[in-house]
């Protein structure tokens, strides 16, 4: 668990160091890192934009108000003075721009995970090669730049998120459910260990996380999934090993939350 009160599913492994920037030196500022399996950096926040991306390996950004996941060619947008901090399980090779916020007001101030088109990732890679103070006015590097921040500001959200909620009972049993995604809890013994019905349990969970407890465990299963298939896990392991019974039943909801198989989504 962070110091800082929200729930984390960061483990045991490398500290990485958050670079100490009084401000950004040009509008866009590029950081490209391979990281270690089991990297993670402390809570903090920062007076610009974010957006993390995975080249390979699955990025895991930890909010008070829940995780966002981005396996490869997808990346975590997070917004400016947002307390969070960034994990990866697995090795990875990560891409991040840092954003002033003053250029990009178009962009909603809440963490969101975005699809990395192939014009974006293209343009990420050209921009990664300029120097930190590239140069501005009416140069190529700012071309360049402008045509990026306009590509970020299209690029479509997904649903890889798990909202956490702000009822201290309720957020003990999601970190568990987390940590355990393979145990059969049911609606009634959440409700029973509340010491409530399952309908109100039913509406408070709703209201906190915006998903059944249903739909929120799904995801939460799901997921919990990406690391172990990034691994090389047998999908029909990581099946049992997120608490479905079936291996067909896990590919279709896997498909069904990601757009793609595991194999698809992991192929190569």
């Amino acid at each position: 668990m962070p110091t800082t009160g929200h729930t984390s599913l960061r483990k045991p492994g490398t500290e990485r160091q958050v670079p100490s920037l009084e401000d950004l030196p040009r509008p866009l500022y590029a950081r490209a890192e391979s990281l270690g399996a089991g990297s993670w950096t402390p809570t903090h926040r920062h007076d610009w934009v974010q957006f993390s991306y995975a080249i390979s390996g699955v990025l895991g950004v930890h909010t008070p108000h829940g995780s966002f996941f981005a396996p490869p060619q997808w990346g975590v947008w997070i917004p400016a003075g947002l307390e969070h901090e960034v994990v990866t399980s697995t090795r990875a090779e990560m891409r991040s721009l840092y954003v002033r916020k003053e250029d990009c007001t178009w962009a909603e101030n809440r963490c969101r995970v975005l699809e990395v088109t192939p014009l974006a990732r293209e343009l990420i890679k050209a921009f990664c090669q300029l120097p930190a103070e590239y140069h501005e006015g009416e140069s190529a590097e700012s071309r360049l730049v402008q045509v990026l921040l306009d590509q970020l500001a299209t690029l479509p959200e997904v649903g890889f998120s798990l909202p956490l909620p702000r009822h201290a009972r309720l957020l003990l049993l999601c970190a568990e459910l987390v940590e355990t995604p393979d145990q059969a809890v049911t609606l009634n013994d959440w409700a029973a260990r509340l010491n409530m019905s399952e309908k109100t349990l039913t509406r408070l969970f709703q209201r906190e996380t915006g998903l059944s407890f249903r739909g929120w465990r799904q995801r939460a299963r799901l997921l919990s999934s990406l690391n172990a298939l990034e691994e090389g896990v047998s999908v029909t392991s990581t099946a049992l090993n997120c608490g479905y019974d079936s291996t067909s039943a896990f590919i279709a909801a896997f498909k069904g939350l990601f757009g793609k198989t595991p194999g698809e989504l992991f192929r190569g």
